[in-house]
């Protein structure tokens, strides 16, 4: 089959709540300096500053798959929008410290429940075929975002704004997520989700919508999936059954963040400042950073449905490990500080073409349908758990340790990863939702 306008206009919607993730949550590296200042924040206010909109995140994910599986993942994306618009208004006009803090958090719930939605309502509209690379373009627009905010950082820098120059860094997040909002109301519920109310109907006309080759086949089959689930009532995830996925959602939201992803890409200016970088040029490499990100990221894309999911995992883990110890002896030793950017370079650029691409598509496979969101909602939280800790102590850490400390842990835990990937995580590629949900689930 081929893909059709329908389908990637719908795909491209869902996926765009990725963009404004990958953007709100990396905006504020060209602002904390700003805001340090400003408050006269210490390295432990300065991490909550970072890490309180991902409190806000971890709340989103772990409450977006009941109200998901609720009200269906298009509706509660919607709601997800106005969070977004909320916070960078409120984030831009903050009249103090605590006001920025909360709004800071109300857009962290947004990024909580559309790292969880998006994938799931774009997971349930894709067929098998296509499924791993439109999902993956949900983790293209979070890298695209994250691109967006490293070069909105450095325009808005340029021109010189003075004290103002930290509120447009983060109000100007306002513009994507209006364009969000209005898109929302252009596109299909889940065929799924559908089904599951009984809608046949309208399930079975965005399946000839979305251009499923055997639409008929399809919708029998996410019947049959449905009947199973509607055995026990109001499903819990936490449950025996369910400890396979559980472990795989748990451990890659976990581990993706105990490689140092977000930690680097929230204080970039702060670790090329340490390597004695000035601030323009700190800007202007972390364009450099968010571009490999981009750029690998769409290989990442290409490759997920043929080299699989496991295979780019354990590549992934393998090259970032290495290139993390590079970046911590630069720093323990002192010495040969241009090689920094190269190896970061590296590091995410085998970051992005493996756990990048990988985590959403997934965490979005693992889980049947009766669970699927509140499955997501696991893995995506002890992502962002394991994200707001090791953004509120990174700081604190380069400043009662050494500036290599995290580093060392950070390569520690891709080893870690390496030996867990290869011994315990299965290959989901080229298998319907329904064949995964009978391989994975054990009684």
């Amino acid at each position: 089959m081929q893909l059709n306008s329908k389908l990637i206009r719908a795909t491209l919607t869902g996926a765009l709540g990725g963009l404004l993730f990958g953007f709100d949550t990396v905006v504020i590296s060209g602002a904390i300096d700003a805001l340090v200042r400003l408050y006269g924040l210490n390295p432990h206010d300065k991490g909550f500053t970072v890490a309180i909109g991902l409190v806000g995140t971890v709340i989103g994910a772990l409450s977006a798959g009941q109200i998901g599986q609720r009200l269906g993942s298009r509706e509660t994306l919607r709601i997800t929008a106005l969070l977004y618009i909320a916070s960078a208004l409120g984030c831009g006009l903050a009249w103090n410290w605590p006001s920025f803090l909360v709004f800071r958090f109300i857009g962290g719930l947004g990024i909580g429940a559309s790292s969880v939605l998006g994938p799931v309502y774009i997971a349930e509209l894709a067929p098998a075929k296509w499924r791993g690379r439109l999902v993956a373009t949900f983790q293209f627009n979070v890298v695209f975002g994250i691109m967006l905010a490293y070069i909105s950082n450095y325009l808005i820098r340029t021109m010189h704004l003075g004290a103002a120059e930290w509120r447009w860094q983060v109000g100007i997040a306002t513009l994507p997520a209006l364009g969000f909002l209005v898109l929302l109301f252009g596109i299909p519920r889940s065929p799924r989700w559908s089904a599951s109310r009984n809608e046949i109907d309208e399930a079975l006309a965005v399946l000839k919508m979305m251009g499923d080759p055997d639409p008929k086949a399809e919708l029998a089959d996410i019947q049959a999936a449905i009947e199973q689930e509607h055995a026990a009532a109001h499903e819990r995830v936490f449950q025996w059954k369910y400890r396979y996925p559980l472990f795989l959602a748990i451990s890659i939201g976990a581990f993706n963040q105990l490689a140092g992803i977000n930690a680097i890409l929230y204080y970039l200016n702060d670790i090329f400042a340490y390597a004695g970088f000035n601030q323009v040029s700190s800007d202007l490499q972390a364009i450099v950073i968010g571009a490999t990100n981009l750029v690998f990221c769409i290989v990442g894309m290409s490759l997920i449905d043929k080299a699989g999911r496991k295979t780019l995992l354990l590549i992934g883990a393998a090259g970032c490990a290495s290139c993390l110890g590079g970046v911590a002896w630069v720093f323990s030793s002192q010495s040969h500080h241009g090689a920094l950017l190269w190896l970061l370079v590296a590091y995410i650029a085998l970051f992005s073409v493996s756990q990048g691409s990988v985590i959403w598509v997934y965490l979005g496979e693992v889980f049947p349908t009766s669970v699927r969101s509140k499955g997501q909602g696991v893995g995506s939280a002890s992502h962002w758990f394991m994200n707001a800790l090791i953004a509120q102590m990174f700081p604190v850490i380069v400043n009662k340790m050494s500036t290599a400390s995290p580093f060392i842990f950070f390569a520690a835990m891709t080893v870690v990863q390496f030996i867990v990937v290869l011994m315990v995580y299965p290959e989901t590629k080229r298998q319907s939702l329904e064949q995964l949900q009978r391989r994975l689930i054990r009684a």
